[in-house]
């Protein structure tokens, strides 16, 4: 689905709430302040791309700020990926500030206030992703907030192509195809920010950090394996199972804990993929659950639903084809 949504047929004295009403929409509530509130003028065009949303918002000079009575009401985190095309973006949270220009791109938190704004008129990309997706390829994404990434080179690079490729393209897509090309913006989103040298230096040691990284790489690519177990991990990334242990006691997670939290966020990629046939057991074994009924009980604890009827909702909430 394509929204489009401006200013040029509103009239002047109902701009301003109108364009509060369209960003809070699309993105989440915010206060907005505009430097020439009787001439303001703007556009956002939105697509859908299954659970991944992507914008192109063009605008005269604004100041947005996320405030601390904006969260009380919001429940589930997402995280904004910003892709200045003109002029310069100023972003500030929690008391880290950016100047993004053209060729950069950076990410900023929901659940966090913070202070956004351009002093000339704008034209920018955003993506709307959920915490826990995002969460599920990269360990702790907020670490990254805030900082400024390479637009025009590498995974980066392909990353925003890509943006540029798919409004004109939208129409043809089926409903299957662009909720792929979501997943396929994220997994370039997460190589882009994987293949930064900061991810490995973001945290109090660089050691320790290339040490996690190498151990996420490892487990993601063994997930699949239901005897995979601490000994395995150790001795894969060349280092001792006490260490190991270690390491993960300084995240928020255990390390048991965070490889179910990788299985589940897998499964539930493949249950929302109305091209995968594979049965709810099937599904389950391919991702390391030996047990279905300790999958099936983990997956609602931590989803909300069973996964059998998780798929059910997620094939209901598909369009329906013309």
């Amino acid at each position: 689905m394509k929204t489009t949504i401006t200013t040029a047929k509103t009239a002047v004295r109902d701009r301003s709430r109108h364009w509060h009403d369209a960003i809070a929409s699309a993105y989440f509530p915010l206060q907005l302040q505009f430097r020439n509130p009787d001439s303001f003028s703007g556009e956002l065009a939105l697509w859908k791309l299954g659970d991944v949303s992507l914008s192109r918002l063009t605008s005269d000079s604004l100041q947005y700020r996320r405030l601390p009575h904006h969260l009380k009401s919001e429940r589930d985190e997402h995280f904004l990926v910003t892709v200045p095309v003109r002029s310069e973006v100023y972003f500030s949270q929690c008391g880290k500030d950016v100047r993004c220009n053209p060729g950069g791109f950076f990410l900023e938190r929901s659940h966090e206030p913070y202070e956004f704004s351009h002093a000339e008129s704008a034209d920018l990309w955003a993506m709307k992703v959920e915490a826990k997706a995002l969460g599920g390829r990269i360990r702790a994404p907020d670490r990254f907030c805030s900082m400024q990434f390479n637009a025009s080179e590498g995974a980066g690079g392909l990353f925003t192509d890509m943006l540029h490729l798919i409004p004109g393209r939208f129409d043809a897509m089926s409903p299957e195809t662009r909720a792929t090309v979501g997943q396929q913006l994220v997994d370039l989103l997460v190589l882009a920010l994987k293949a930064d040298e900061r991810t490995l230096t973001t945290g109090n040691s660089t050691v320790r950090e290339a040490h996690l990284t190498r151990i996420e790489s490892f487990i993601r690519k063994n997930l699949g394996d239901c005897e995979l177990d601490p000994e395995t991990i150790a001795r894969g990334c060349g280092i001792s199972t006490r260490y190991l242990h270690e390491l993960f006691r300084d995240t928020n997670q255990t390390l048991g804990s965070w490889i179910r939290d990788q299985r589940l966020e897998a499964c539930r990629e493949a249950l929302r993929d109305p091209s995968n046939r594979q049965t709810v057991a099937e599904i389950a074994y391919r991702w390391g659950f030996g047990d279905q009924a300790q999958f099936s009980r983990a997956f609602k604890a931590q989803f909300g639903l069973p996964p059998k009827e998780f798929r059910e909702q997620a094939r209901l909430r598909q369009p329906v084809r013309a």
